[in-house]
C-alpha cells in the first residue's frame, strides 16, 4: 500500500475529482436478497454469505498513477498517498485473510497418513494464497496502526484474527486455528516496494508457518515477489516471481517452487514449476502448472521424459527470427503479454488444486472472488462483539463500498489525521505503542524474528483497544 501518516495531503485534489466522475445508485446494484447487515440462514443452519457488494466499482480509465508517482520521484513508495480512486474496499488485513479461501487444501494435508502427500496438499495451500491477486490491480487500504480483523467461519472450519502491529514500517500479523484444533496458521508480513518507472514490484518479508498438530508438523515459507506492470501507461497487469522454499521441520523434507517471471514473449506467464525432495535431497515428484489456474504433481522420470520430447519437438518446428522483431518484441516487454493456452497436462499426473471461478459479476466488484466479496460484510448484531478496531468498522472502507467515494475520501484524510495526531502525543509524552494481540518474539522452527500471537481475542475483552476510527 501507498497509504502514510506522514502525507501532507497534496493529492486531495484527485480525490475529490472521483466524486464528479462517478453516478452510482447502490440502489440499482445487483444485490442479493438481503440487506448488507442481515445475512441469510439456509434451512441446514449454514449462513448464506452475501454474493455481490452493495455499488459496482467506478472506472479508473481517467486517472492515471503517473500522475501521482511522477510529484513523488525521490521519496520511499511507504511515504505517497494515492487517491482513493486507486484502492479497492478492503483493508491489506483483509487481504491477508483470503490465504484462507482454499482452506480445504489444509483439511486434506491434515487427513493424509503419508507425508509426501501433506507436503504437495502444503505446497498447492502456498500457490492457492496468491491465486486472489490475478486481475487484482486495486491496492488495498493500508491499516492504521492497531487496526484489526477478524473471521469466523463455521462451514469452513476455522477462526482467524490480524492486527496492524507496525505502521513504519507497515507491519501486519495474523493467526488462525481450525475450530477442531487440527491446525494453527501463523506469520506476519512486510512487504519492501521497489518504484521502477514502469512498474510497481512488491517484495514480500516475513515467515508463514502452518503447524500440523495431530502430525506434530511444521512448515515455513515466504511468498513470492509481486509486481504490478504498466503503472505510467497502458493496461495494468501483474505477476507473481520468485523462488519459495517450504520446508518441513519434522521430516526435513522441502518443496522448492519457481514463480516463473513472464520473459521476452510472455511464454512463462503466471507459470509454476518445482518439486519436493526428502532429507537427502532425492527428487519425490514434480509439481508444474500455473498460480492463476491449477496445479498438478507427477514423479521425476515421467516429467524428465515429457521435457525431453517436448524440446525435440520444439526445436523442429522453432523459427528463426530477425534481430529487428527481437528488437521489436524487446521494446514491448512491459505490455500486457496475450495470455497463453491452459496448462499443458502430462498424462499420468495428479491434480493438487485447481481455482475457484470467480461470480459472473466480478469484473463490476473489482475482481473480487466470491470469499473476497464477504470480508467486508457486516452481519446484523455484529457490531456488539467486534473490537472497535475491526476493519468492518472503518468508516472509509464502507464507504467506498457503498459507493459514497467523496465521503470515502474525507474520512480517509480525517483518518489520517489522526493517526498522525496520535502519534505526536505519544512521542511528546514519551509514551511507546504497544500491540494489543501480539508481541515480537522468536519464531521457533527458523529462529528468526517473527511476531507471536499473544493469545486472549476471543475472550472479548476489548476495553483497553485504542481509539483509531
Amino acid at each position: 500500500g501507498f497509504d502514510s501518516d506522514n502525507s501532507s495531503g497534496d493529492f486531495s485534489e484527485a480525490n475529490h475529482k472521483v466524486a464528479e466522475m462517478l453516478d452510482l445508485d447502490p440502489h440499482q446494484s445487483n444485490r442479493t436478497g438481503k440487506h448488507n447487515g442481515e445475512t441469510e440462514i439456509q434451512e441446514n443452519g449454514i449462513k448464506r454469505h452475501r454474493t455481490s457488494l452493495p455499488a459496482p466499482m467506478f472506472s479508473r480509465s481517467d486517472f492515471s498513477v503517473w500522475s501521482i508517482l511522477k510529484k513523488c520521484i525521490g521519496l520511499e513508495l511507504s511515504k505517497i498517498t494515492m487517491p482513493i480512486v486507486f484502492n479497492e474496499p478492503l483493508s491489506f488485513l483483509q487481504r491477508i485473510t483470503e490465504y484462507m479461501e482454499h482452506i480445504y487444501l489444509i483439511n486434506k494435508a491434515c487427513s493424509h497418513a503419508d507425508p509426501l502427500e501433506r507436503m504437495q496438499a502444503v505446497a498447492a495451500f502456498a500457490v492457492s494464497a496468491v491465486a486472489s491477486q490475478w486481475e487484482r490491480t486495486g491496492k488495498p487500504f493500508n491499516p492504521l496502526l492497531g487496526e484489526t480483523y477478524e473471521l469466523t467461519r463455521e462451514d469452513l472450519g476455522f477462526r482467524f484474527i490480524s492486527e496492524q502491529v507496525s505502521h513504519h514500517p507497515p507491519i501486519s500479523a495474523f493467526y488462525s486455528e481450525g475450530l477442531n484444533k487440527d491446525f494453527i496458521f501463523h506469520g506476519s508480513i512486510y512487504p519492501k516496494l521497489k518504484f521502477w518507472g514502469k512498474s510497481i514490484e512488491a517484495e514480500p518479508r516475513g515467515t508463514i508457518t502452518l503447524e500440523l498438530l495431530k502430525h506434530n508438523e511444521a512448515y515455513t515459507w515466504t511468498n513470492p515477489t509481486c509486481c504490478v506492470h504498466n503503472v505510467i501507461i497502458g493496461k495494468l497487469w501483474l505477476e507473481q516471481y520468485g523462488t519459495v522454499e517450504i520446508v518441513n521441520h519434522s521430516t526435513g523434507d522441502k518443496c522448492v517452487l519457481n514463480f516463473k517471471p513472464c520473459g521476452l514473449f510472455g511464454k512463462e506467464l503466471h507459470r509454476v514449476e518445482g518439486y519436493i525432495q526428502d532429507k537427502n535431497r532425492k527428487k519425490l515428484c514434480v509439481i508444474y502448472g500455473k498460480w492463476t489456474e491449477c496445479l498438478w504433481c507427477t514423479d521425476p522420470t515421467t516429467y524428465d521424459t515429457y521435457k525431453k520430447n517436448e524440446k525435440r519437438g520444439g526445436e523442429q518446428k522453432k523459427s528463426k527470427l530477425s534481430e529487428d522483431v527481437i528488437k521489436s518484441e524487446n521494446d514491448e516487454a512491459d505490455d500486457m503479454p496475450e495470455v497463453q493456452d491452459t496448462v499443458q497436462f502430462i498424462p499420468g499426473s495428479k491434480l493438487l488444486w485447481r481455482i475457484n471461478c470467480r461470480p459472473p459479476n466480478s469484473s463490476q466488484m473489482y475482481n473480487f472472488t466470491s470469499f473476497a466479496v464477504s470480508l467486508n460484510e457486516l452481519e446484523k448484531g455484529m457490531e456488539a462483539i467486534l473490537a472497535p478496531t475491526d476493519c468492518r468498522l472503518r468508516p472509509d472502507i464502507r464507504n467506498m463500498e457503498n459507493g459514497n467515494m467523496d465521503v470515502a475520501s474525507k474520512e480517509k484524510e480525517r483518518l489520517e489525521e489522526k493517526q498522525r495526531a496520535a502519534r505526536k502525543e505519544r512521542a511528546r509524552d514519551e509514551v511507546e505503542w504497544h500491540t494489543r494481540w501480539f508481541h515480537q518474539g522468536t519464531n521457533p522452527y527458523t529462529g528468526t524474528a517473527d511476531w507471536l500471537y499473544s493469545g486472549g481475542y476471543f475472550d472479548r475483552n476489548f476495553s483497553d483497544c485504542p481509539d483509531i476510527y
